[in-house]
């Protein structure tokens, strides 16, 4: 290589690495993205909202198709149908859904320590510990859902099993007039679901993830969009987008908390409290250890009956999407 050349190679080493493109996403530059459509899976359209409250949408290169789920179940029966590329939800729908055959690898985890996910009781509720929800109607939602994984750590805290309590199984909608009404005595939620209960029903948070839950907010991609390289380069360039969102929601609080309580439908003051949820996340690298704590939501599946058999989650990670 003449001296030309190496100066030159290096100046376009040292531009990539200004824009933040390593990684995969440098021996993707050369990728036409202009042709790339990227198929975004997004749980109550919140990510695409805050992405444009961000302005983090403004110069996309390829085109997004957004399609949006109610609930991590959802998200991952699209996965699993390959109608979307990739998609976020936590953890332990996600093993879950890896579980039930979907061909997909995760790509990218962002963690918060477990906040986001808690059980809820209606304000003035007898219930004021853990241990009184024995013989209590609970609903976790959705089956093998983030908040289902909650209540049976929740329960195994304060010495109770599933046996001690009737599961009711419901969709978001459906645990929320369950929960207004009065039929359940107990609701194990998050996100947009926990805001809008807490601010609308003056619910009280009995626990939240803490001790329990991972945190961890994880980003799939089918294995058919990793076998394309356009996709590859899209979706290394999206999840910097979404990196890059949880930086602004930190720096912002004050944009953050606007924008969410207009699209929770609830005031600022509401959503001021929940607000270290989201401010906590930082993305952690796909690593033996990342492995670690898959294999361990599994094993704890296993342990509640709710999945069987084996699996190594080792083989369900993709590490090659550079962290910026």
């Amino acid at each position: 290589m003449t001296l030309i050349s190496r100066r030159l190679f290096s100046s376009l080493l040292g531009g990539l690495a200004v824009l933040g493109i390593t990684g995969i996403a440098a021996a993707h530059a050369a990728e036409d993205l202009s042709k790339v459509t990227l198929r975004v899976g997004d749980q109550t359209g919140a990510t695409r909202a805050k992405l444009e409250a961000a302005g983090l949408l403004n110069d996309v290169p390829y085109k997004i198709e957004w399609s949006v789920f109610p609930a991590a179940v959802n998200l991952h029966e699209a996965l699993k149908a390959d109608a979307v590329d990739i998609g976020q939800a936590a953890d332990s729908p996600t093993v879950s859904a890896i579980a039930g055959g979907s061909k997909i690898k995760v790509v990218a985890n962002f963690s918060n320590g477990g906040l986001g996910s808690s059980i809820l009781v209606p304000a003035g509720s007898p219930i004021k510990s853990l241990a009184d929800l024995k013989g209590k109607t609970i609903s976790p939602t959705t089956r093998g859902s983030v908040a289902h994984y909650l209540t049976l750590g929740a329960l195994k805290k304060a010495g109770l099993t599933a046996n001690d309590v009737k599961l009711a199984f419901l969709t978001p909608a459906d645990a929320s007039a369950a929960f207004q009404a009065g039929s359940i005595d107990a609701w194990g939620t998050w996100g947009v679901y926990k805001a809008r209960t807490i601010g609308t029903l003056n619910a009280t948070e009995l626990v939240d993830g803490q001790g329990i839950n991972t945190g961890n907010f994880v980003v799939s991609a089918t294995n058919n969009a990793l076998a394309d390289s356009g996709k590859v380069a899209a979706i290394a360039d999206f999840v910097s987008r979404i990196d890059r969102g949880y930086d602004w929601s930190r720096n912002n609080k004050d944009a953050y908390i606007a924008f969410y309580a207009g699209f929770a439908k609830q005031d600022k003051e509401t959503i001021e409290k929940i607000y270290p949820d989201e401010a906590a996340y930082k993305r952690k690298p796909i690593d033996d250890i990342f492995v670690a704590s898959l294999q361990t939501v599994f094993e704890t599946w296993k342990e509640a009956g709710v999945l069987t058999g084996s699996l190594n989650l080792g083989d369900y990670v993709y590490r090659d999407i550079p962290i910026n």
